[in-house]
């Protein structure tokens, strides 16, 4: 029979295996995915997150209506129905692109500039239900 051997002291302990260093490239790889995140989340906002939340301009066509909301300095466009009987409605007349010449729909239309980026137009407007 033999006998069993004696406990480790803590000074005896054996070590624990000591961690795998890091790998240099998948630290490099961390880093440039983190940058295409956030290039990526970067873009959306700027030109993808507007459109979604009705923020971008209303580059209507002659002919749809739109209704007018908001301070005169920071109008907000939004397309409707002609017969929608909503208030501050207005038929398009025309539209006339790469300008913000309010001055190109004469005296007897209204006129709405709008920019988005390079994209820059104005709109030609008639109140549908003119207020009395």
């Amino acid at each position: 029979m033999t006998t069993p051997p004696a406990p480790f002291t803590p000074e005896q302990q054996p070590a624990a295996p000591a961690p795998a260093p890091a790998k240099k490239g998948s630290a490099l790889l961390k880093k440039v995915g983190s940058f295409v995140v956030v290039l990526i989340i970067g873009v959306a906002v700027r030109f993808g997150i507007p459109y979604f939340t009705g923020d971008a301009p209303v580059h209507a066509k002659a002919g749809e209506c739109v209704t007018v909301t908001g301070p005169d300095n920071d109008p907000k466009v939004d397309t409707v129905d002609c017969s929608s009987g909503k208030p501050d409605l207005f038929k398009v007349v025309k539209v006339v692109d790469n300008t913000f010449d309010l001055n190109v729909c004469g005296d007897e239309h209204s006129a709405l500039a709008q920019q988005w980026d390079a994209d820059k137009f104005v709109l030609c407007l008639d109140e549908v239900n003119p207020k009395k």
